[in-house]
């Protein structure tokens, strides 16, 4: 497993929001959402769609592809409404002060 990355300040996120990020040549969508942070892969599992393009829903914890609308968990990666049907890749987050780390999973 990698290390943990800064991959941003917390300022510079939203809540609800999400940023594009690159950990190690990979890009991730991180996510803030109900005071929370998550990653994941940056990638619909339908079709490729970019997820950090797409609206974070707070309230159902998901994110969803702005091509075809398929939701994703923010916190397991889990596709939880069509047209997707299998989970992108979730990868770990901590806060240390004001800066956002991410460690990619060995998925």
């Amino acid at each position: 497993m990698s290390d943990f990355v800064a991959v941003a300040n917390c300022s510079e996120v939203a809540d609800p929001g999400s940023m594009l990020v690159e950990v190690d040549d990979r890009l991730v969508v991180l996510i803030h959402a109900a005071g929370h942070y998550y990653a994941l892969d940056d990638v619909c599992t339908h079709d490729g769609g970019p997820l950090s393009d797409g609206p974070v829903n707070a309230t159902e914890g998901t994110i969803a592809c702005p091509r075809h609308g398929a939701k994703f968990d923010v916190k397991s990666g889990a596709a939880v409404t069509m047209p997707a049907t299998k989970a992108t890749v979730a990868h770990e987050v901590k806060v240390e002060g004001e800066q956002v780390f991410v460690r990619l999973s060995n998925a």
